[in-house]
């Protein structure tokens, strides 16, 4: 997400210097929802064994599960970042969506063990493809810039993050729907900003750039399957 924002993309494996023709943006472009596509299978895949083995971090410590999950994480930032000119950057891009799959799984788990949670998986896919169309319709289409905003949305991002880890110990309700709408609002904006860069040629590396709006996706979906599970589960 915004761990490659502001960074200026190197010629490479993808990437281009200066000022890129329609041509290569296009490409840039026409990769990057590839490789989001193909991000996808491992996704799944890892929920589907973290569901199946009932994986996770938290269920001891959820303060050593958090710390452990963003150790993971970082590494798989930094590693991505350092091989994003090769296909190993590929392949440690795949990595990581397969680990954030086991991560997905308790969710998942928790929504399935109703009775209409395929139902509300379903609602929340099919929700946030219609978020991810909108956002790429419009970064495709409009001439105004929402780059910018990307400062501004971190910052929310930092507010929503840390309310996140003291609701771990809080467990107020409240304060976990208000993540989760707030959430929603800010990664489908940096969903627009992330894709409006590739279009404007400010983004050349389509491995940063899926990172990035993999991400935005990601949390969108898993707090929205939240709000559904939340006020649209049926555990009869």
């Amino acid at each position: 997400m915004a761990y490659e924002q502001n960074q200026l993309r190197e010629p490479g494996f993808g990437g281009a210097t200066g000022a890129l023709g329609a041509a290569t943006r296009n490409r840039v472009l026409r990769n990057t929802y590839w490789l989001l596509a193909l991000s996808m299978i491992p996704t799944v895949l890892g929920a589907y064994i973290g569901v199946q083995t009932g994986f996770s971090f938290f269920a001891g410590s959820p303060f050593i599960g958090l710390m452990v999950f963003l150790g993971v994480a970082f590494g798989f930032f930094f590693a991505i970042d350092k091989f994003k000119n090769s296909g190993v950057g590929v392949a440690l891009l795949l990595g990581f969506t397969f680990f954030m799959g086991l991560m997905l799984s308790r969710l998942i788990g928790a929504v399935l063990g109703m009775s209409n949670g395929a139902s509300l998986i379903m609602t929340a896919f099919g929700g946030t493809a219609g978020v991810f169309a909108v956002m790429a319709t419009v970064a495709t289409v409009s001439k105004r810039d929402f780059t910018g905003m990307g400062k501004w949305l971190f910052m929310g991002f930092l507010v929503i993050f840390f309310a996140a880890i003291a609701n771990i110990w809080l467990q107020m309700p409240a304060l976990t729907l208000t993540v989760s709408a707030l959430a929603i609002l800010i990664f489908s904006a940096f969903i627009l900003v992330d894709l409006q860069r590739i279009v404007q040629g400010g983004e050349t590396n389509y491995v940063t750039a899926t990172l990035s709006i993999y991400l935005s996706v990601y949390n969108v979906f898993s707090n929205l399957l939240m709000m559904l599970g939340i006020f649209g589960g049926n555990d009869d």
